[in-house]
């Protein structure tokens, strides 16, 4: 929105001439007038016609601070001023702070039109949402849980509670898609609607998606064909981008004593806090790190740094582990605007959190997905005629004979260049929603009995398989399950044949815990010869013998427990296995082809500072000189490379599909190294895999031993559980089709007859 104010001003011209204007209440059009907007925005102006004829499901896309919520909004009120009486609208938003960030946004607007808006949430008051409950009308604003709280509390009196809503408003549609909480929210969204018996219009705000297509048929499940899509043709800010390269030297020891020195600040690590401290100061901007480790290294490092000046400080922590009040007192100092501010952040302010307008951005390391830095990116660049900053830093060590091959060719390096070339480009990664999704549908199930005192299985199967919700069990599969439930005393069934909660079914529920749809975030306890290293959690599938690094060290497998999360390790030496930390997300196919590209291509970056481009340089002299311009099979003494360039889906299924033909393979993201094999003998193995059609993913799972991921996948049967695992983490098709790819190169390079 414009911020220029015409308070003595008629209605411009624009406002008019605009049609979607005059659609409006007159009540409306006069709060524009009196907020001083000169104009409606793109979106809002495609989105008001087709949200006002209620009649239709709506996906609007645009850029942070393009006005999405005014765009659903002002319909929607305009709608709710037209009827006889008054009707409601239902919001649904992924974080509390946003709740709370719209409540003081609609409440603004929505008094002057006597319109009353409430926030539903875990710190609402009980009067507040019992007022609610007994008018049902206005604009309610609540997260996932509390819907999923309220319909099992008052599913009795859903239809009365819900008489008269007009709409179902889902903001931020991106951070549900292909998640827990996004099968929860779809399966709510379906229980109003089967409640109701009617189908309430949807509206979905996001700026962030993909692939519209794909977003449409998550907003409405088996008819995302008939769902109105709206994208912002407001005109693209400018960027302005610097990637600044510094290379991992231990910084030598300034104290005998470990806790008085800069923490774990290697001298790039250091030498990256002084230009943030230097670059950053007198401003307001966020620095998002990949970790909550270097969250706390950072903020402390950059607020001694303050103190040793005699300066108020300016950087502030905020992640997750954080209490509300110390993350809220960082919102308030980049809201305040009165002084200058720093955040240094995990995800959790990555979505739109009111925060105000950043001067810029600045990432440390590669982001986890190019849709994850547009979404960062647009923070900042928010006042009309500013541009967005994106400031990168990447910190690389030093090659010598002994690097391992991948890190010659500096992948946090390439991947960053690479995320910058697709976000310039406009790709970004589209939602992907593949997953079965069967921990969310026990969830759902035993939901679904305490909202309607229990329900046979026949209703069960059509509320949940037949209705699109979740896809791809069999009818026999779930009776499986109803059955290994009944087993576990989840459930039990009365003369009558109604599903019921069994004892711990019945205790399950009733637990707090129990709205949530997905895991605490239970972290697995790391143990070697009965000594405790620490914990962590595990994001990619572990074998027996397979490696992971932690504490500084390189371990090997020898157990893991999903009852106890346990995993027991014995040390390990050489080669450079993956990282599980569990900060990252999987890298997109489109990704790591980019990264092929940046390395082929001889063209300077020009938003590289001369340590980058000259890291760059080196990494682009390894790729030709390793011959991986012509080749994807890389023979190293008795191990091997496969530079498959494909995505980490690809990747794992492959180190499975390896492993399940006796081969010892760690995932390095660019590549795949497999021991004591050379590359013709791999050759024939890559040939053998490409032509097995029959290839059972259950039977590649087997051998994994921490197939439990999600919330209530300990209740799955052993096939279920598989089932679920390979949905959810592999991309079989994706392996064969890039397998054949390999072949291809290998005939071509002779390494097969």
């Amino acid at each position: 929105m414009d911020a220029k104010k015409k308070m003595n001003s008629p209605v411009s011209s624009s406002e008019q001439n605009s049609n979607s204007f005059n659609l409006l209440d007159e009540r409306i059009r006069r709060w524009i007038w009196q907020a001083g907007w000169t104009e409606l925005k793109d979106a809002q102006e495609k989105a008001i016609p087709a949200i006002l004829g209620a009649d239709r499901d709506v996906l609007i896309a645009a850029a942070t601070a393009s006005g999405k919520t005014e765009a659903a909004f002002l319909p929607i009120l305009t709608k709710l001023l037209a009827r006889k009486g008054m009707g409601s609208v239902l919001y649904i938003s992924p974080l509390k702070a946003l709740i709370n960030d719209q409540w003081d946004r609609l409440d603004k607007l929505c008094k002057s039109l006597e319109i009353p808006v409430y926030a539903w949430h875990g710190d609402s008051s009980q009067a507040q949402k019992r007022k609610f409950l007994k008018t049902g009308t206005g604009c309610l604003l609540i997260t996932p849980e509390s819907l999923e709280g309220l319909l099992m509390r008052q599913g009795h009196a859903l239809s009365s509670i819900f008489h008269d809503l007009e709409y179902i408003v889902v903001d931020e549609l991106h951070a549900f898609i292909g998640n827990e909480r996004g099968k929860q929210l779809q399966s709510l969204m379906f229980r109003i609607d089967t409640g109701l018996k009617r189908e309430i219009p949807r509206i979905a705000l996001s700026a962030t998606l993909g692939d519209m297509r794909l977003a449409a048929d998550f907003l409405r499940p088996g008819s995302g064909d008939k769902v109105t899509t709206i994208q912002s043709k407001d005109a693209g800010q400018e960027l302005k981008v610097i990637v600044k390269g510094y290379y991992l030297r231990d910084k030598p020891a300034t104290s005998s004593n470990k806790a008085e020195q800069d923490e774990t600040l290697s001298e790039g690590f250091a030498a990256i806090s002084d230009d943030l401290y230097k670059t950053l100061r007198g401003t307001n901007n966020l620095v998002f790190p990949n970790s909550r480790v270097v969250v706390e290294i950072l903020a402390d490092n950059l607020r001694r740094k303050c103190e040793s000046e005699c300066m108020p400080n300016e950087f502030w922590p905020h992640h997750g582990s954080l209490s509300k009040a110390i993350r809220e007192e960082t919102e308030q100092a980049l809201k305040a605007g009165d002084k200058p501010a720093t955040a240094i952040a995990t995800t959790t302010l990555e979505l739109g959190i009111d925060i105000g307008a950043v001067k810029s951005i600045a990432q440390i390391g590669s982001a986890p997905s190019v849709a994850s830095l547009r979404q960062r990116l647009g923070r900042s660049g928010r006042r009309k005629g500013e541009p967005a900053i994106l400031r990168c830093y990447c910190l690389e060590k030093n090659i010598t004979s002994k690097t391992p091959i991948p890190d010659q060719l500096r992948v946090g390096l390439v991947q960053t260049v690479a995320q910058i070339r697709l976000l310039v480009k406009g790709w970004y990664e589209p939602p992907l929603d593949r997953d079965l999704h069967l921990s969310t549908m026990i969830q759902q199930l035993l939901s679904l009995i305490a909202q309607y005192g229990g329900i046979n299985a026949t209703q069960a199967w059509s509320l949940l398989c037949e209705s699109e919700l979740f896809r791809g069990l069999t009818k026999a599969e779930f009776l499986e399950l109803l059955r290994e439930l009944g087993r576990r005393d989840i459930l039990i069934q009365d003369g009558s044949g109604l599903l019921l909660h069994g004892p711990l079914g019945d205790k399950l529920v009733n637990h707090f815990s129990f709205l949530a749809a997905f895991a605490s975030g239970e972290e697995f306890r790391v143990i070697t010869n009965g000594k405790t290293l620490g914990t962590l959690p595990l994001s990619r599938p572990v074998e027996p013998e397979s490696y992971i690094i932690f504490a500084g060290r390189r371990w090997q497998v020898i157990n893991c427990s999903q009852e106890e999360k346990l995993i027991e390790v014995k040390p390990a030496k050489g080669g450079k296995p993956p990282l599980f930390d569990g900060m990252g997300s999987k890298i997109h196919g489109q990704v790591r082809s980019e990264m092929r590209a940046v390395l082929a291509d001889a063209a300077p970056v020009m938003f590289l500072d001369k340590t980058a481009a000259q890291q760059l340089s080196e990494a682009r002299n390894a790729f030709l000189r390793l011959g991986l311009n012509a080749q994807s099979i890389l023979q190293n003494g008795i191990n091997s490379h496969i530079f498959t360039w494909a995505s980490d889906y690809v990747n794992d299924t492959l180190v499975l599909m390896l492993a399940h033909r006796g081969f010892r393979v760690e995932n390095e993201g660019v590549c795949l190294t497999i021991s004591n094999v050379n590359s013709k003998a791999l050759s024939a193995v890559l040939l053998e895999i490409s032509q097995d059609t029959n290839c059972s993913g259950i039977q590649l799972v087997e051998s994994v031993l921490n197939k439990e991921r999600e919330k209530w996948d300990w209740l799955l049967p052993p096939e279920l559980l598989s089932k679920n695992f390979v949905a959810r983490e592999l991309d079989i098709q994706g392996a064969l089709v890039t397998t054949r790819g390999l072949v291809s190169n290998s005939l071509q390079n002779g390494y097969m007859g």
